[in-house]
């Protein structure tokens, strides 16, 4: 009987520097449960600093990473564009978390347990943003998934678990969508790397095309939930409601990055072999994702909701990008969700100031409520009048550079349809944007309601913070696009 080979394996080969900062994130995450175990008697806000603390090791780590881009066992490629990727989850994570300093005291707060799912959950979305392995892809979005859906439940309201219920029902969908779709590409290619599958497909000129199809929707499905893109969106403006606003930010920017870079490494294959039938697809549900839910949020009487929309229709644009293809659509993409992340951020974050906890409401968050606020609140009317112009693209505030960058990157590879309904789209968007600002400068404000009943400094701080960036956007999108450039131009599949 011949003897079983020994696998021996050399830590040095498996470059442990590329799996370094999701080691800290889930090391963070054991510490505060056994923390928990050890002691009751610590408050809420000690679980929020170690967390911050963590996440902003975690950042040291990925922008200090300089090794080979593969490592662990060849699943993890960090790339110009992981790195870039990583950095936007882990500080936009970092930001939102702050957005737990709040003053009211929410019934998800209360346990360790949800700061330890949060960092398990970016932990998730590194490994998405990381890897070109559709099984290393498949673990990290379920991971990220299950601790987001727990997350939104932990919330002391009962639309909350109707909204996780939701969320995990059509999650679990796209688990399976995902699941059938890999494993119908392994059965073609015989590889599960996105790199290995292209050269495969491209070699056999696409050999099995229909077969191949199918598994290519099939992951199209996934990703436009994920991205929340059309027709895969209806879940999302009952999440966001279901959500504290804090929790609604965070769903509205840091998963979509994720998603996005899984997006822009499925689709490289179709996208360079000009694949008509794929790029149709895409054509068709980026037009669609930009415009219906636009039209949806003019009947929208709920800032949540309204957001919600919004977010949909921000990522049709962002999706655009992908399916322009070029390296300019790249960058675009990029810099486009650092300045929709800015805004949302500082949209989220007024919202969750005036976050009240009075169950008699049905809405917290409607647009009655802010009526008259310049006149009982100025500061924060000013505020909110300018995160909510910001959305609506126009200069010259953050988002507007965005537009401008990814429209340009549109005309430039020719798709000048695509750039007229971007600009159409963005023409809706400011007349529903306006609403809540008309609330506010034009309308009485009722007298049984008071403001900025959760703020603390920190959250004001932030807030400041973000109106700073987005009225100052325009000192730092050159500095910002070499940055991108630099990082996009060294990037692997």
């Amino acid at each position: 009987m011949n003897d079983i080979p020994k696998i021996v394996i050399d830590f040095a080969s498996l470059n442990f520097s590329t799996i370094t900062p999701m080691i800290i994130a889930i090391v963070a995450a054991l510490l505060i449960l056994c923390i928990d175990l050890a002691t009751k008697k610590l408050d809420k806000s000690f679980y929020l600093t170690l967390t911050v603390l963590a996440l902003v090791i975690d950042l040291g780590f990925v922008l200090g990473f300089n090794s080979d881009a593969r490592g662990f066992f060849d699943l993890l490629l960090i790339d110009g564009i992981s790195i870039l990727a990583q950095a936007i989850i882990v500080i936009a994570s970092t930001l939102f978390a702050l957005l737990g300093f709040a003053k009211l005291r929410f019934q998800e707060f209360r346990y360790p347990e949800y700061f330890a799912l949060y960092l398990f959950m970016i932990a998730g979305f590194q490994f998405m943003a990381s890897s070109d392995s559709l099984i290393l892809i498949f673990v990290a979005l379920e991971t990220s998934s299950l601790a987001l859906y727990t997350l939104i439940a932990m919330h002391n309201r009962l639309n909350a678990i109707e909204a996780a219920i939701k969320y995990f029902t059509m999650g679990a969908l796209t688990a399976a969508f995902f699941a059938f779709g890999s494993m119908i590409l392994y059965a073609q290619t015989g590889s599960v790397e996105l790199g290995q599958i292209s050269q495969v497909l491209t070699q056999s000129g696409f050999e099995n095309y229909f077969v191949i199809l199918i598994a290519a929707t099939f992951i199209i499905a996934v990703l436009a939930f994920k991205l929340s893109l059309f027709p895969f969106h209806l879940w999302v403006a009952d999440v966001y409601e279901g959500s504290t606003a804090a929790l609604a930010g965070f769903i509205s920017v840091v998963p979509k990055i994720a998603a996005f870079v899984v997006a822009l490494r499925f689709f490289e294959i179709f996208i360079v072999s000009n694949d008509l039938f794929i790029q149709t697809i895409l054509y068709t549900i980026v037009i669609l994702t930009m415009t219906i839910p636009n039209l949806i949020a003019l009947l929208q009487n709920d800032i949540k909701r309204m957001l919600a929309y919004s977010s949909i229709s921000n990522a049709g644009f962002a999706m655009g990008a992908i399916l322009i293809g070029t390296n300019q659509a790249t960058q675009a993409l990029f810099l486009y969700w650092i300045m929709f992340f800015i805004t949302n951020l500082g949209g989220f974050t007024m919202l969750w100031l005036n976050r009240t906890k009075d169950y008699s409401k049905e809405s917290d968050h409607s647009m009655q409520k802010y009526a008259g606020l310049i006149k009982t609140s100025p500061k924060v009317a000013v505020l909110m009048s300018l995160f909510m112009l910001t959305l609506a693209g126009l200069p010259p505030f953050a988002l507007f550079w965005g537009k401008l960058y990814l429209i340009g990157s549109a005309v430039n590879a020719g798709f000048m349809f695509l750039a007229f309904m971007m600009i159409i789209n963005s023409a809706i968007a400011a007349y529903y944007y306006l609403k809540p600002v008309v609330f506010m400068f034009l309308k009485e404000p009722e007298s049984d309601i008071t403001y900025l009943q959760n703020t603390t400094p920190i959250m004001k701080y932030l807030a400041i913070f973000c109106a700073i960036l987005t009225i100052g956007s325009i000192f730092t999108i050159e500095p910002l696009l070499q940055i991108i450039t630099y990082y996009t131009q060294i990037s692997g599949f």
